[in-house]
């Protein structure tokens, strides 16, 4: 019993450093640069930088449904599924949401314009470039669902309303962390306000 015990304690210990190091990897990847405007009880206005995403669709209707299938699509470019064979950086957050589709970016490493990244070899994958944007940010813990990113973006919409900020409608899902992280995992729901 005593050597179970002791057992089970190393492998909490094993399991925990790995998830430390996932969460300190995770936060030194490239993200989509941004700077805060105002921060409110509940919610913070940012200003985002111009960036590059490439981005792709399918065909569903749930973030549960179309997400691996969308994830998989951009991956598999980043991963050297290009002209090049070029594995290029990961970076963070991924960006989704339902419209007729699911639809689902990831910004690409800012060393690259749309003419310098390589051309994937995937159909179903378009760049371009985002220019700068004012964007109200709700965050949250723990794991996305459909159910919860629902919530969320309700939850963002009243406080708007509430502050009688004007936005254009387009809420976006982003998530920051890889599948495997378990401690530490933030996501958001944005959306662009209307000047």
């Amino acid at each position: 019993m005593k050597a179970f015990i002791v057992l089970t304690i190393g492998v909490a210990m094993v399991v925990l450093a790995a998830q430390i190091k996932t969460a300190r990897s995770a936060e030194r990847i490239e993200q989509y640069p941004y700077s805060v405007i105002k921060t409110y009880g509940d919610f913070e206005i940012r200003q985002y930088e111009r960036a590059i995403f490439a981005r792709t669709k399918v065909d569903a209707s749930t973030y549960r449904s179309g997400s691996s299938e969308a994830f998989r699509t951009l991956a598999s470019y980043i991963f050297g599924g290009n002209e090049r064979n070029e594995s290029i950086s990961m970076t963070s957050p991924v960006a989704m949401r339902n419209d007729q589709g699911l639809e689902m970016e990831f910004m690409m490493p800012s060393k690259y314009t749309i003419e310098s990244l390589p051309t994937p070899n995937r159909k179903g994958i378009e760049f371009y470039e985002k220019p700068e944007a004012v964007m109200a940010a709700i965050t949250f813990k723990g794991w996305a669902s459909d159910a919860k990113i629902a919530e969320m973006t309700e939850t963002l919409k009243g406080l708007l309303a509430k502050e009688g900020i004007a936005h254009n409608g387009n809420f976006i899902y982003l998530g920051y962390n890889p599948p495997y992280q378990v401690i530490n995992r933030r996501n958001e729901i944005v959306v662009e306000i209307l000047k």
